[in-house]
């Protein structure tokens, strides 16, 4: 009840807006992510979250995602739209589990047996009410078509990509995401090669697609120069192995 009256009122204000101002709210040439920097500041280190840390920042972050709410992301250019949803995403995937913090340990606990967390329409979104399914499955994938976008968007979890300790901005977005690319995939823990096997994240698995379902190409493209040069020897003989994918919270 009292997010549904939460809603309410943030839609009621939207339409003041939009009505105000002559139909929808207009987009900044450059969105301003310092609220989502301050927020995160000195509480993400290493990837892992102190998420009893930002629980005091809710505040801040609740800020933030209303400055988001009201833009209209269609005004914005491709690169800055590409920032944004990655942002929007990440930002909606740390409220959902503050808002359920402390006692929560693993964002699939945050489901239900009909519906997944990432179902639940909780992300303030050009005027809608939408999903980080949406915003993942049906904007950032399809619009994009980018991979590494697997290795921005973070899904609180161990076995997620780190979540990035600073937003990701349109002038630095390609450096950005080749960073976090190449960290995931270099990281010995994550992925890792024995034997003539490339045991790699689930994360291929289930977006084989994305990485036009040749996975090994994908890691002579970023992997470090040790792992290249034993994936040529032996490429004619590599198998894929899926890891196991775990759960639990990405921090404490």
């Amino acid at each position: 009840m009292m997010k549904s009256r939460h809603f309410a009122l943030w839609a009621f204000s939207f339409v003041v807006m939009v009505l105000l101002t002559g139909g929808r709210v207009s987009a900044a040439n450059v969105v301003d992510h310092g609220l989502f920097q301050q927020f995160l500041d000195g509480a993400v280190v290493d990837g892992e979250v102190d998420y009893s840390a930002l629980k005091k920042r809710t505040a801040l972050l609740e800020k933030y995602l209303d400055s988001l709410a009201v833009i209209d992301s269609t005004g914005l250019d491709r690169q800055e739209q590409f920032a944004f949803f990655i942002n929007a995403y990440n930002g909606w995937t740390i409220k959902l589990i503050l808002d359920n913090y402390p006692g929560v340990r693993s964002i699939k606990e945050l489901g239900t047996f009909f519906k997944s967390p990432w179902k639940k329409k909780i992300c303030r979104i050009d005027g809608n009410l939408v999903s980080l399914d949406h915003i993942e499955h049906d904007i950032l994938r399809p619009r994009f078509k980018d991979p590494r976008v697997h290795f921005a968007v973070n899904c609180a979890s161990k076995s997620c990509p780190p979540l990035k300790n600073t937003p990701y901005t349109a002038n630095k977005l390609d450096q950005q995401l080749n960073e976090v690319t190449n960290r995931f995939i270099n990281d010995r823990q994550m992925n890792y090669f024995k034997n003539d096997i490339l045991h790699v994240s689930s994360i291929f698995k289930w977006f084989s697609k994305d990485f036009n379902s040749d996975i090994l190409s994908f890691f002579l493209q970023y992997g470090d120069n040790e792992l290249k040069t034993l994936l040529k020897e032996r490429k004619n003989r590599i198998k894929i192995d899926y890891l196991d994918y775990d759960w639990s919270l990405n921090g404490k």
